[in-house]
């Protein structure tokens, strides 16, 4: 296939997933005010992605699959317990208590984080650049929570999209060293399963009000079945979200590919305008297009930096961090 065609395949992929991901944060706050709690919410949601993805990854992967994860396990271990556990839960927990675009805003600051870890904790030489988003972004960020007069978001929906911040920065390092190892389907499915896990553990599964799925539950104006607002958050905000996601990386490397994912934050706000009419204060939507800026030129920065070694198998490789 010819690389313009590569990459063209790559940017639908990355666009695509931005905007299914972007649907996510409506309707899980519709099953939150139905009673879910935000972890019964993520637990769900990961539970019902892994139920379906593992017959997948049996189906077309078959023993292949299985070997392809058994030889990256402590990589896709971490991915799924950063990547997907981490970053959902505490998202939903953010977006319980904030708006969903600011909620989102938060977690996309992982970019500034990944730059103070390779900077500060691997002490690895980054472009000026990156010190340029990152300071670009952290006026943003000020911008949004009003620094001047105070906090004035609720302080734990701060410190839980923050802490998505953290998992998204795990997220774009990790993908980077599981290109090439697992494909999207086998890592996608086995993230799912450790985060399903230890979800299970953490979320109260047996308080689940189940009875809310054969209910009709409101968001915004409107209402819907809970079980088709669950299915869309399955089906199409994990499943098919992450498996795009995984695809454009592998197509354009998870710099571009994390870039481009930016497209998401637009598409949250826009579905949480329309199913929750939710809106944005001035400040926020200034502050917010300045963090956007700044973690966009974190990011790009990141994507020239060798990302640290994180041990998946006995045997060192080497991988292509392009996924060419």
């Amino acid at each position: 296939m010819p690389m313009y065609s590569t990459k063209s395949v790559g940017l639908g992929f990355a666009v695509f997933s931005a905007v299914t991901f972007g649907g996510s944060g409506p309707f899980a706050k519709a099953l939150i005010g139905a009673g879910f709690t935000p972890e019964q919410a993520a637990w769900l949601r990961i539970l019902g992605a892994a139920a379906l993805l593992v017959p997948l990854v049996l189906i077309f992967r078959g023993l292949s699959g299985l070997r392809a994860a058994r030889t990256s396990w402590r990589a896709l271990v971490l991915y799924g317990l950063t990547g997907i556990a981490g970053c959902q839960t505490l998202f939903f927990i953010a977006a319980s208590r904030l708006p969903v675009g600011v909620a989102l805003m938060l977690e996309f600051t992982g970019p500034v984080l990944v730059v103070a870890y390779l900077k500060f904790g691997q002490r690895i030489a980054v472009p000026r650049t990156a010190a340029v988003g990152v300071g670009i972004a952290l006026l943003g960020l000020a911008t949004v929570v009003e620094i001047w007069s105070g906090l004035k978001l609720d302080v734990v929906g701060l410190v839980a999209g923050l802490g998505a911040a953290a998992c998204q920065a795990t997220y774009f390092i990790l993908i980077d060293k599981l290109t090439g190892a697992a494909d999207p389907l086998v890592m996608t499915a086995a993230g799912s399963v450790v985060g399903a896990v230890v979800l299970t553990v953490i979320s109260a599964p047996w308080g689940v009000p189940w009875h809310a799925l054969v209910e009709t539950i409101a968001i915004g104006d409107r209402s819907a079945p809970g079980w088709v607002l669950a299915g869309w958050l399955i089906v199409v905000s994990t499943v098919v979200a992450y498996l795009a996601g995984a695809a454009a990386v592998q197509r354009l490397s998870a710099a571009v590919g994390g870039a481009v994912a930016y497209v998401e934050v637009v598409a949250a706000s826009i579905f949480a305008w329309i199913l929750l009419n939710e809106t944005l204060r001035t400040n926020q939507i200034v502050g917010g297009v300045i963090v956007l800026a700044g973690a966009f030129v974190a990011q790009f920065s990141v994507g020239k930096v060798a990302p640290p070694e994180i041990p998946d198998s006995d045997t060192p490789r080497t991988l292509d961090p392009a996924g060419v």
